[in-house]
């Protein structure tokens, strides 16, 4: 079994290593890393990691953290594979209607998977929340890989994303909510917020239930950094382009988006829960340039074996968040480490936080061994 999202193969080399560790970087904040950092903080007097720890939360509203960058970081990563996820199906000669179906399951699946990781399941479906990170991910991936099956060059990618963004630039800038006006970046007053309030099934879970940050909008703009993913994809995939040019023109990207956001900021505000345009940029700049990091050291230089930590979570990435949502890991390994744990004190939240992650990445080792990739 493989999750479709790791297809990406390079011709007499084999996997992209460093699109595996990528993932497995940004997924290990989510599954524990942000809590050893947390831990750690928390036990230290050291100002470095006081500031460390504060990017390791969300940005309330206008601003941004770190690990604002996590979500999109993933998204951006699964648009590079969509370039060789299709190139492979494509040469098994299936029709373009029966990849239309393929993409169109993964997208009912993850957002199934979401509701389930919301409690849905357990909770009923009486004021459920149905809007998920899966879900996104599932709709943004859907309709990205459609846009690259029936026009796939970088040219069409470019003017799609164009699109997508100043439509959704406009609709926040220009179209007045009522009783607001327009351009007004306020959970009560954002296009995002009154577009979820008439038209978003189930419970808004954001200030008070006016507002959820996996709203419609926010999916309309998550494609745009999908499609970002896709020009990477192209990049990496171009025969044409020696090694270290592909590694120039993703870097000039990044450094050429993160500015343009920058300077827009103070009038389109970067805002991860409304999805602005600006947000867009700013997190499509910085994963830009951290797979042109991250394929220059792994891929390019040869350095991997450094990276192995990080491909193991990176290539079970759906499992491990699902895994770490049902099971309760913090519990399990406190039961058996708990004799180490409690008698040390707050070096003990630190151990504590470590074992969590040791855990979580054995269990995934194991599945890598056996050769288990979990599917979607």
């Amino acid at each position: 079994m493989k999750d479709s999202a790791n297809t990406t193969l390079v011709p007499g080399k084999g996997r992209i290593l460093s699109l595996d560790a990528l993932r497995g970087f940004d997924m290990l904040w989510i599954i524990g890393g942000s809590g050893i950092i947390n831990a750690l903080a928390k036990n230290s007097d050291a100002g470095w990691l006081k500031a460390l720890d504060l990017q390791m939360d969300h940005v309330t509203w206008n601003g941004f953290h770190f690990f604002d960058l996590i979500f999109p970081l993933f998204m951006f990563i699964s648009g590079i594979a969509i370039p060789y996820s299709v190139k492979s199906a494509l040469s098994k000669n299936p029709s373009r209607g029966k990849l239309v179906i393929r993409f169109l399951k993964r997208m009912v699946i993850l957002v199934v998977l979401g509701m389930l990781y919301n409690g849905v399941f357990k909770d009923g479906f009486a004021n459920a929340r149905y809007a998920s990170i899966l879900a996104q991910i599932g709709i943004a991936y859907f309709f990205a890989s459609l846009i690259y099956t029936f026009s796939g060059s970088v040219k069409s990618t470019i003017f799609w994303i164009a699109g997508i963004l100043a439509a959704v630039s406009v609709m926040q800038l220009f179209i007045p909510v009522p009783g607001f006006g327009p351009g007004v970046f306020t959970p009560e007053g954002s296009m995002n917020g009154y577009i979820d309030r008439l038209y978003l099934p189930g419970r808004l879970t954001y200030f008070n239930g006016i507002f959820d940050a996996l709203g419609i909008l926010s999916v309309v703009s998550a494609i745009g950094i999908t499609l970002m993913g896709i020009i990477a994809g192209k990049i990496l995939q171009d025969k044409t382009f020696s090694e270290y040019r592909k590694t120039g023109i993703l870097a000039l990207i990044g450094i050429v988006l993160i500015p343009i956001a920058v300077i827009l900021s103070p009038v389109y505000p970067i805002i991860k829960v409304c999805w602005t345009t600006t947000y867009n940029l700013l997190a499509g700049g910085i994963s830009f340039l951290l797979i042109a990091l991250f394929y220059l050291i792994i891929d390019v230089w040869g350095f991997q074996k450094w990276s192995f930590f990080f491909r193991v979570i990176g290539m079970n990435s759906v499992f491990i968040y699902l895994f770490g949502r049902i099971v309760p890991v913090d519990e399990i390994t406190g039961f058996f480490a708990g004799w180490i744990i409690k008698p040390a004190g707050g070096v003990g939240e630190v151990i504590g936080a470590l074992v969590i992650v040791a855990a979580e990445w054995l269990l995934l080792w194991f599945m890598y061994k056996k050769k288990v990739f979990v599917k979607v």
